[in-house]
């Protein structure tokens, strides 16, 4: 699984009627990922990479050197990004689609959020600090 975060705290963010396959693993249309586990761990996996380009600063790889506030903002980061993904993989899924929307929205302005504060310069001198 990821660094950043677990399946749980995506399939959280993703809501009652995310997909049955990030659930299951059942209906994925790749024949290498049949588990829900391996559809998250892609997803996490993508989210990690992601913030770290964005940031320009690789967090894998220090992320045992971290304090604990940075990696509940990391955390925070990927299952939001990640839970995105998932709610877009079928927005039929739920119960409207006006749902499917709100929830990408509310993580996307999650994300953002997290990402704002890991690339100011204030929050990275005090991350640095902390």
């Amino acid at each position: 699984m990821g660094t950043f975060c677990t399946s749980g705290a995506c399939l959280l963010k993703s809501g009652a009627d995310v997909s049955t396959a990030f659930e299951e693993g059942s209906g994925f249309q790749n024949p290498d990922i049949d588990t829900a586990d391996e559809m998250w761990e892609l997803l996490i996996g993508q989210a990690e990479s992601f913030i770290n380009a964005v940031t320009r600063i690789n967090y894998t790889d220090t992320y045992t050197t971290l304090n604990a506030d940075v990696k509940k903002i990391l955390e925070d980061a990927c299952s939001s990004y990640a839970a995105v993904s998932a709610i877009a993989y079928d927005t039929k899924s739920y119960r409207a689609r006006a749902d499917a929307q709100t929830l990408m929205d509310a993580n996307w302005a999650r994300f953002q959020e997290c990402i704002n504060l890991l690339k100011d310069k204030k929050q990275t001198d005090f991350i640095d600090g902390a």
